[in-house]
């Protein structure tokens, strides 16, 4: 791809965006529940498909060798992405959910104690709530949670005094909120856990789509993230783990592939990372998730957050100008997701219509019920932006919005 970033070659890399929706050209602002996928991650599936399909590892014919390739390249290829030191350290799962279970479930089983302590913030998604409160509930734990204000900020101040006056052993928050889209301080919160001896698993989902993550300059101990949520297939995710807490933890489900020996007399497990991987894998969405990855390099450096940023700002702007519309979450540091309401209208009233315009958004309480709960809110709209949208289709979704209004007052 050129150095210029070039909106009309990139669109055209996504086929599904040309296309008509109801009648209407489609207007793709869902982004933060999935991205959409370039031709090339849809080229890879039909290839493992019809040339390598195979299971992987233990097979010495060619295509078991060349699916086995095929996947172990990915992993490699994440190993780069987020600079990390080994792929050992790149376990497959299959999303955000499962690797924030895998961290409760193993981590936190041998490590959590009563009266022990995890912190998570208000902004978090129900994935990074539920896990830790079924294991707290189970070892005698305590969830705590870092309040957020009104402009949708964490309350730094009161994280630390959370972390000086108890006994916090984990703490668990999102990168950014999939909700409103807040850009969290990871870097401070992270070295001030630290500072106490916790440890801190980054809910990745909802950032790595947008800029660059260095799990070494950031010292982060666990990120979990979704190949879907960065324009690749469902059904895969990614955690990473620091190399001494992943050799620590006990594996998390037991059958093929996670072993090294098995006897009736006991089983000896395998090395890192496949001892957290049991059973056969999601070999061909893995395979297909390094084209994705080989997409997002090929952009020109620093396009993907400009482009977004733009949207962001110019969205922004259009949507204030509406009589009876509140944004919600309005932290200095977001990425391109806006979230509002429109006063006397029910969110879901206003996404099913905008539908009936090709414009695709999101509406309820986004997987975060005690965020919307801050707010005294059953939910919002949201509009989430990706670097194949355009400042044409966001007049579009405007135009829409203002009709949606007023068949609705």
């Amino acid at each position: 791809m050129a150095d210029k970033f070039d909106i009309e070659q990139v669109r055209k890399d996504f086929p599904i965006l040309d296309q008509q929706v109801n009648g209407a050209p489609l207007v793709y602002f869902d982004n933060a529940a999935t991205t959409q996928k370039p031709q090339m991650v849809i080229d890879a599936l039909n290839h493992y498909y019809t040339r390598d399909n195979a299971n992987i590892h233990r097979g010495l014919h060619t295509l078991a060798e060349r699916a086995t390739t095929g996947y172990e390249l990915t992993r490699k290829k994440l190993k780069d992405f987020l600079n990390a030191e080994s792929t050992d350290q790149i376990i497959f799962t299959s999303g955000t959910t499962a690797g924030i279970n895998l961290v409760a479930q193993t981590y936190g089983r041998a490590n959590f104690s009563k009266g022990d302590v995890i912190l998570v913030s208000n902004l978090e998604h129900h994935s990074n709530i539920v896990p830790w409160q079924m294991i707290a509930e189970e070892k005698g734990a305590e969830v705590r949670v870092i309040p957020v204000d009104e402009a949708g900020v964490l309350d730094m101040k009161a994280y630390v005094e959370l972390l000086d006056t108890n006994r916090v052993k984990f703490v668990a928050v999102n990168h950014v909120s999939n909700a409103i889209g807040t850009i969290n301080p990871i870097a401070y919160i992270i070295a001030q856990a630290h500072r106490v001896g916790a440890k801190v698993l980054i809910d990745g989902a909802q950032s790595v789509a947008h800029f660059e993550i260095d799990v070494q300059a950031l010292d982060i101990d666990f990120l979990a993230f979704s190949a879907h949520k960065l324009f690749g297939p469902t059904g895969v995710g990614v955690l990473y783990g620091k190399r001494a807490l992943l050799e620590a933890m006990p594996p998390y489900q037991g059958g093929g592939e996670m072993i090294k020996e098995v006897s009736f007399a006991g089983t000896t497990y395998n090395e890192l990372p496949y001892k957290f991987e049991a059973g056969t894998p999601n070999i061909a969405d893995v395979y297909a998730f390094g084209f994705a990855l080989d997409y997002l390099k090929s952009l020109p450096k620093n396009a993907v957050w400009e482009q977004e940023k733009a949207l962001l700002d110019y969205a922004t702007e259009q949507l204030m100008q509406i009589d009876g519309l509140r944004i919600v979450g309005q932290a200095p540091e977001k990425i391109a997701v806006v979230s509002f309401v429109i006063d006397g209208v029910h969110p879901q009233d206003i996404g099913v219509l905008l539908d009936k315009f090709g414009v695709a958004i999101r509406t309820g309480h986004h997987c975060a019920q005690p965020l919307m709960a801050r707010y005294e809110l059953v939910g919002t709209c949201r509009a989430s932006f990706a670097f194949y949208n355009t400042k044409s289709e966001i007049d579009l979704f405007v135009k829409a919005l203002k009709r949606t209004i007023t068949m609705l007052s």
